[in-house]
């Protein structure tokens, strides 16, 4: 084990808390992870408790801490990541007065479709089109309108990691990262989107949200005195600005220079890159000022369902695959992959569109849904499985074509998640977006990420840049294959064609069914 000091990134999930402690160079020395439950009170809604949070955070990091073999006092510094617009109300003694509402709960669609109809020059963050539900200020907004007795009673209308950050040190201070993200916080033009605010009679929102916005890894405040007790941690441990989870998994990816960009996977995609200028248009994100590294913009985009299509086809149409792989011993996805491996890329004319749950970039529809065409008796499942993977990295593709119209070249696409293990979807991603793929050492990005920035709070490294050279290692990379660059072409141009054409039957189709569940 190297010598200290040590720092402690602490990754707050969809699914539950991670910690994680490194030494100085990047390398972990243990995590340890606690789940947690999601509740869905109604059709769209989706709430968590924050008692349970900082209770499984305390069990979380007192058992890292014990496994790592580390003492309190070779922790340098601490930082956080977390999921974000995770709205939530918090009276005067510093409870909640409900459930966190999270990420991805959609009750806000209406207030989002007013702010969406202000065409306010905040929106540029939107791509000047819809805003999602999912964001922070629709959410703060429905608060107001929907539960005004929570809304009066609230001392601080917060985010997650604003909440953490508030439990850690007694400090209330939200980070730039979360509050451009998804509150329309721009740097450029002075800070909070005033006459988007005015323009909704939402003004009181800034009574509400922490005053302070914060570059990442600025040090808020010591560990206070109460929290060090429960952690286990040393007291006045200096605890840096923490960023969004997809975010700091960026940073964790070395993403840290113009032209950069993280890919990065799991059920969905998300792609984060980083511009030396601003810029906006319809298929991204952003971009978002100073975001991530001050002097530089970034940008955002995403795909709502890829590795959970290819799990779907896996678990419900694989058997005769995973009655193969028992046998043999081996995962039901190597026996996918080997079939697939067999098929020509084009899939013999098969085609996939993954918006089983709708599009969030770059059409940001939410009625548009998955289809598969071009079937025919010859096709089999190596088809459908290969074809599925050629499609999501279709849409990958199509979101960094909307980036390159606006300037914005992915150099490095570096990729982390579950699906990064498939060395053929791996490939199809090279190969389709003629693009080189990096793959790191430490695949646990976020709270390598939040570690960074924990050792810029620790005063260890000057700045996030330095800390990526130091802590982020390249383990290995897959290059493009230009022949099947060019293969892949016709199949990617039939793709783009496929939803301007489809797209109003869809709508149609969703918009029925909607219908129909209400009666």
């Amino acid at each position: 084990m190297a010598e200290g000091p040590y720092l402690m990134g602490i990754d707050f999930g969809t699914g539950g808390v991670r910690v994680g402690v490194f030494d100085v160079e990047g390398n972990p020395l243990v995590f340890h992870g606690v789940e947690w439950e999601t509740e869905y009170p109604r059709s769209g809604w989706a709430e968590q408790d924050p008692g349970v949070w900082w209770k499984s955070l305390v069990e979380a990091t007192n058992k890292a801490v014990a496994d790592s073999g580390v003492s309190p006092e070779e922790i340098a510094g601490i930082s956080t990541d977390s999921t974000a617009s995770t709205v939530m109300v918090i009276g005067e003694d510093d409870e909640h007065l409900r459930p966190a509402i999270m990420w991805m709960d959609v009750r806000a669609s209406d207030q989002a479709s007013r702010i969406a109809a202000t065409s306010d020059r905040a929106l540029k963050y939107s791509g000047y089109g819809d805003v999602s539900a999912e964001w922070g200020l629709p959410k703060a907004l429905w608060m107001k309108e929907n539960e005004p007795e929570n809304f009066e009673r609230a001392k601080h209308i917060c985010d997650c990691n604003d909440w953490l950050i508030h439990r850690l040190t007694g400090e209330w201070a939200s980070s730039i990262n979360i509050a451009s993200a998804k509150y329309f916080y721009d740097r450029d033009e002075g800070g909070w989107p005033e006459s988007l605010l005015r323009s909704i009679a939402f003004e009181d929102f800034l009574e509400k949200f922490p005053k302070d916005v914060l570059d990442l890894g600025a040090v808020v405040g010591g560990l206070r005195k109460e929290a060090a007790e429960e952690l286990g941690l040393k007291e006045g441990t200096p605890v840096a600005q923490g960023a969004v989870d997809a975010y700091a998994g960026a940073l964790g990816l070395g993403v840290v220079e113009p032209g950069r960009l993280a890919l990065i996977t799991g059920s969905s995609h998300v792609m984060i890159g980083q511009s030396a200028e601003p810029i906006h248009g319809r298929g991204f994100w952003g971009s978002y000022t100073d975001a991530m590294i001050p002097g530089q913009y970034t940008v955002e985009a995403g795909q709502a369902s890829t590795g959970s299509v290819v799990a779907w086809f896996k678990n419900r149409f694989a058997g005769v695959a995973a009655e193969e792989a028992k046998r043999r011993g081996v995962d039901t996805y190597d026996v996918l992959n080997e079939l697939a491996e067999r098929v020509p890329i084009g899939s013999d004319g098969l085609i996939v569109m993954e918006y089983f749950q709708g599009n969030r970039s770059p059409h940001t529809d939410p009625l548009v849904r998955g289809m598969m065409w071009g079937l025919s008796l010859g096709h089999g499942p190596g088809h459908m499985f290969r074809a599925i993977i050629e499609g999501i990295c279709f849409g990958t593709e199509q979101i960094f074509q909307a980036m390159r119209g606006h300037d914005f070249e992915p150099r490095i696409n570096v990729v982390s998640g579950g699906p990064a293990k498939s060395d053929l979807w791996m490939q199809m991603h090279a190969d389709i977006s003629n693009l080189p793929i990096a793959f790191t050492k430490v695949s646990e990005g976020p709270v390598l990420g939040a570690a960074m920035l924990a050792s810029v709070g620790a005063g260890i490294y000057p700045d996030v840049q330095t800390a990526s050279a130091n802590m982020v290692h390249v383990e290995r990379s897959i290059e493009p294959n230009p022949e099947a660059h060019e293969a892949y072409k016709f199949y990617m141009d039939r793709y783009v064609e496929t939803y301007p054409k489809m797209k109003d039957l869809m709508h149609e189709m969703s918009r029925h069914e909607a219908g129909s569940a209400t009666t």
